[in-house]
């Protein structure tokens, strides 16, 4: 074991090299770091926030390793759990892994019916949840013939009986396996979970992913994000998603570093102020939303104040590009950089980096695209945040950019122990140890995953640098193709779109089409003043219609994307009142847009896209 006296990063990355299965993540601490806290939560009945240490959280999946034991399950059998990010969610995961099962997570924010899929397919036989009413849910929505067992964890429910399931609540079920004899472990071969996939065309599909696989992947990020041991980490993306679980979970885990559970995303804002987060996982449409309400603060003050806010962000941008060996065109002006950098860097920089806290130091973006012009504001102003790329298919990092070689156009080199190559159609093409072991009962689809010669088909058009970074293009699926021929991905274009503070939501079309055409949710509070400023009742549907709306909103969009091909450029925009959400089954979980629904879902207002004179034009 380690010597005591010696605890840096480098000591605890070389330990956690030697690890071989996920549950060492957590036991490897307990003989020489027993005291030190891995996790911090809001207790919502106390109103306060307290810490588990390793040696707490040891003792608490013991008694959820006896208790799982106590059901008799078989190594390989798969449990289901649909929790918030908690210490709970933790102690089964854990639990489960150390006992050889296999976990299940399910979407927090997924339909009951769709979690009642995942449940049947993956014939789990254990579902943990937080509340009644999300079992019952799930209950109604489908048969489940293969479960037995339903813990609930945050209300003391009688223990009942229904259909042959036995429903109780955790204190009960954790008392009855307190003399349950503990299983042996797990091997490197042996399945660490069923993900599934979240779908934005037909049913899920359940990732294998093996200890060996997720262990790799840990082992990789660890030179590109080179988490210190005193860092502290913020948790607020679902751990049913791959990304948050291989790196906030169980990277941080590992390298013993503190983890903070987030209290619910409508407090994100707060909750980053008051644990002050040196290190966090994120998508690209969490910063979007900080960076638009930061624009539509800023369209309040005065003139001088938003110059002052352009000022230091190319200040700032010219300072990171150097840093970073990105080229940059300086003018004039730069040679006055030095001496103004620090009065904006207090005067508007300080003030953007108290927003996320105040303690930054890696922020990840990762799940889609990241929009370039948020990029550059944040990254301007000192928040250092890094694009990566990865698939649920490859534990689920590929590649991430790193300090002092951050390119925001890319989305870094590959991990050390992943190889990437461009193959056919320009698509990605990845091989290393942290590909899945397969779909889950989908041997078809297995295949039609991987090349002749065992790379792993990523379904993204990438280049690959000379410097190594690599930069992805888009789906190879989501490409519109016009009735010109003409090519166009339509993430970077949306993204380029949603820059506009009144445009919440943006999705192009134009397949097999003459031009592009956007579909553009408006948000809420700006479209009141921006019809107000036409002279329109907001909550009238017919403005949304109004010629002269739909010309001023076409206008912002061409001005929003001026940089693109002039064929990009939508001619056209349909203006839509509600938003997309997972509720009405028009964004994944993850929070991507689901096209073909959107399509299906506005399949009129589509043709009249492709109806109007004025696109003609």
């Amino acid at each position: 074991m380690t010597d005591k006296t010696v605890d840096n990063s480098q000591t605890r990355r070389a330990e956690l090299e030697l690890l071989r299965t996920l549950p060492e993540l957590l036991t490897h601490h307990l003989e020489s770091r027993p005291d030190m806290l891995l996790y911090k939560q809001y207790d919502s009945r106390t109103k306060e926030w307290f810490h588990v240490s390793v040696k707490d959280m040891c003792e608490r999946v013991e008694r959820w390793r006896r208790a799982f034991a106590k059901l008799g399950l078989a190594r390989g059998e798969r449990v289901a759990m649909l929790l918030p990010n908690c210490i709970d969610a933790i102690c089964f995961d854990q639990a489960a892994l150390a006992n050889a099962l296999v976990p299940v997570p399910l979407h927090a924010v997924d339909t009951p019916g769709s979690s009642a899929y995942i449940l049947n397919d993956s014939q789990a036989r254990v579902l943990v949840t937080n509340r009644l009413l999300k079992w019952k849910g799930i209950r109604d929505a489908e048969h489940l013939p293969s479960l037995k067992h339903v813990v609930i964890t945050d209300e003391a429910i009688e223990p009942t009986v229904e259909n042959e399931i036995q429903v109780t609540n955790v204190d009960a079920w954790l008392a009855a396996g307190e003399d349950a004899e503990l299983p042996p472990g797990p091997e490197p071969k042996d399945l660490a979970c069923l993900v599934y996939t979240s779908g934005t065309t037909g049913r899920p599909k359940g990732v294998m992913l093996t200890h060996r696989a997720i262990m790799s992947n840990i082992q990789g990020v660890l030179y590109n994000v080179c988490p210190e041991p005193t860092d502290v980490w913020l948790s607020f993306l679902p751990l049913s998603h791959t990304f948050e679980r291989t790196t906030t979970y169980y990277t941080a885990l590992g390298m013993g570093c503190l983890v903070a559970f987030n209290r619910n995303i409508g407090l994100i804002a707060e909750d980053m102020r008051l644990i002050q987060p040196s290190i966090m996982m994120s998508v690209p449409r969490i910063y979007e939303k900080v960076y638009a309400k930061i624009q539509d603060r800023l369209s309040l003050r005065p003139r001088y104040a938003r110059f002052l806010c352009d000022w230091a962000v190319n200040v700032g941008w010219r300072r990171f590009c150097r840093q970073n060996n990105v080229p940059c065109r300086a003018g004039f002006s730069s040679i006055f950089d030095p001496l103004v950098a620090g009065f904006l860097d207090k005067a508007v920089g300080k003030g953007i980096r108290n927003v996320f806290g105040g303690r930054a130091r890696v922020f990840i973006s990762g799940g889609a695209a990241f929009n370039a012009q948020v990029a550059r504001f944040f990254l301007s102003l000192g928040i250092p945040i890094f694009q990566g790329y990865g698939m649920t298919e490859t534990s689920p990092i590929v590649s991430v950019n790193k300090m002092g070689a951050n390119h925001p156009n890319t989305v870094g080199h590959a991990l050390n122990n992943v190889e990437v190559r461009i193959g056919e159609n320009d698509e990605l093409q990845v091989k290393g140890p942290s590909l899945m072991a397969g779909y889950w009962n989908r041997k078809e689809d297995t295949e039609a995953m991987f090349t002749d010669d065992g790379w792993l088909k990523t379904g993204d058009q990438a280049d690959i640098y000379d410097h190594g970074h690599i930069r992805i293009k888009g789906r190879i699926k989501e490409i519109i193709v016009t009735s010109t021929g003409e090519k166009i991905p339509p993430a970077d274009l949306e993204q380029a779109i949603e820059t506009d503070h009144l445009i919440e939501q943006a999705m192009v079309v134009g397949e097999d089409r003459p031009y592009i055409a956007a579909l553009v949710v408006v948000n809420q509070t700006q479209w009141e003043l921006f019809a107000k400023s036409l002279h329109l009742d907001p909550a009238d549907p017919a403005s949304l219609m109004n010629k002269d709306v739909r010309n001023a909103v076409m206008r912002r969009i061409k001005a929003a994307t001026a940089h693109f091909p002039n064929y990009g450029i939508p001619r056209n925009v349909r203006i839509l009142a509600e938003p997309w959400t997972i509720d009405n089954g028009l964004l994944t979980p993850t929070l991507k847009l689901k096209r073909g629904p959107i399509r299906a879902r506005y399949a009129d207002e589509i043709e009249e896209l492709y109806g109007d004179i004025r696109a003609q034009r």
